[in-house]
């Protein structure tokens, strides 16, 4: 198979596939990254098809044409890995200076020292930097959990490594002709081969990594309540549920807290439900605060919320409870018109052996209730019968 022939293979599968991009694009404009690996692909199809026809064009444009498609394709692919990773934007200043200069060197290579081998070394070395700065944004996360990006990061990775180093491995692997130079058309054919390897699977990866986009946000939307930006009642209770099991296998018990704001509806009624939706996120922010990276808040519905405290005894539930509940009265929401004064109530429960997440959940929120009846804004603790000695019956705060 002749180089024109791979050439144009190499064309129609870049074309192909920035065609797929661009459609899943223009239904999906919100996944960071697509369309400039949509643009990535369109270069390379420019690139593609400027070896194409560089016969009936003068060489020096069709160097310059060259060399900038193959620069630029590879740069948005760089710039899309960062844009989907949600890394700061880069400042274009840098390529378009390193593009600039790769072309001017072509330039002279070309017209005024003419020199084959340089311009071989020019048109792999910003792309090949390119790729492995793309590999190296990629590999990121846990390889189990996104293994998508560690196969798109590979790619990119081996296909740099190939650019940077093929005149040296062509040079090492291929005889030379009579005149003691490398056979440029068989060299051509091995870099197109490679090249169409990269295009397929480079391509392949960014469609991956959407459905990895599209299937994360599907998640997020199934587990996380919208305005408070926690688990809902359902992936909170799925938490609890594998929580206890892991609990089980150790000997230890799990506490549970269940939060009500006092006199919500009061909040909703004097102020309106924008203000009551402000402050169900202020009880969030400030909930956080009192909690471990492994601590985990849910929302069981309008102001009741849930937290389960891995690896925490009965002690340690009821100090983070009162800590909760002296933090949320001290911080009243700030408003335009007047501060909003806020206090909970918190109920507390051990969830021990044998113990389910809706029995524990149930007995949480009987504490709960318990803390409204004795005078709101304070900590409750139920515990279940001769099964945790060490939690105390009821604890009064404020």
């Amino acid at each position: 198979m002749h180089s024109p022939t791979l050439l144009t293979l190499a064309a129609i599968l870049t074309a192909l596939i920035t065609s797929v991009l661009y459609a899943v694009w223009f239904f999906n404009k919100t996944i960071p990254g697509l369309r400039l690996w949509m643009l990535s692909f369109l270069f390379g199809s420019v690139f593609s098809v400027s070896l194409l026809v560089r016969d009936w064009v003068p060489e020096v444009f069709a160097v310059m044409i060259s060399q900038a498609a193959i620069s630029i394709a590879a740069y948005f692919c760089l710039l899309a890995s960062r844009n989907y990773m949600g890394r700061q934007p880069v400042s274009h200043v840098y390529g378009v200076v390193g593009i600039g200069v790769l072309i001017s060197l072509s330039v002279y290579f070309t017209v005024v020292q003419p020199h084959l081998g340089m311009r071989f070394l020019l048109a792999g070395l910003g792309s090949g930097i390119c790729f492995l700065l793309t590999a190296f944004t990629l590999a990121k996360g846990e390889l189990r959990r996104v293994p998508a990006r560690y196969l798109l990061a590979m790619v990119a990775g081996l296909h740099g490594t190939f650019l940077l180093l093929r005149p040296v491995f062509f040079k090492l692997a291929l005889p030379a002709n009579a005149s003691g130079q490398m056979d440029v058309n068989l060299v051509s054919q091995f870099v197109v081969l490679e090249a169409i390897l990269a295009v397929v699977l480079l391509g392949f990866g960014a469609l991956i990594l959407t459905n990895e986009f599209i299937t994360s946000e599907l998640r997020h939307l199934a587990e996380v309540d919208p305005l408070t930006n926690v688990f809902n009642r359902r992936a909170f209770l799925t938490l609890l549920d594998k929580a206890i099991s892991s609990a089980e296998r150790t000997q230890t018990a799990v506490p549970v807290l269940v939060m009500d704001l006092d006199h919500f509806k009061k909040v909703n009624d004097t102020w309106g439900h924008r203000a009551g939706d402000d402050v169900l996120r202020h009880f969030v922010v400030l909930a956080n605060r009192c909690l471990r990276n492994e601590d985990v808040l849910g929302r069981l519905g309008g102001e009741e919320f849930a937290i389960f405290l891995p690896n925490a005894g009965g002690g340690g539930a009821i100090a983070v409870a009162e800590r909760l509940r002296a933090l949320i009265e001290a911080h009243p929401l700030v408003t335009d018109q007047r501060p909003i004064h806020l206090t909970v109530s918190v109920g507390v429960t051990l969830c021990a052996h044998g113990d389910t997440a809706d029995a524990a959940l149930q007995r949480a929120d009987e504490a709960m209730y318990l803390a409204k009846e004795r005078g709101r804004n304070r900590v409750e603790v139920l515990a279940k019968p001769a099964a945790v000695p060490d939690l105390p019956v009821a604890m009064t705060a404020a």
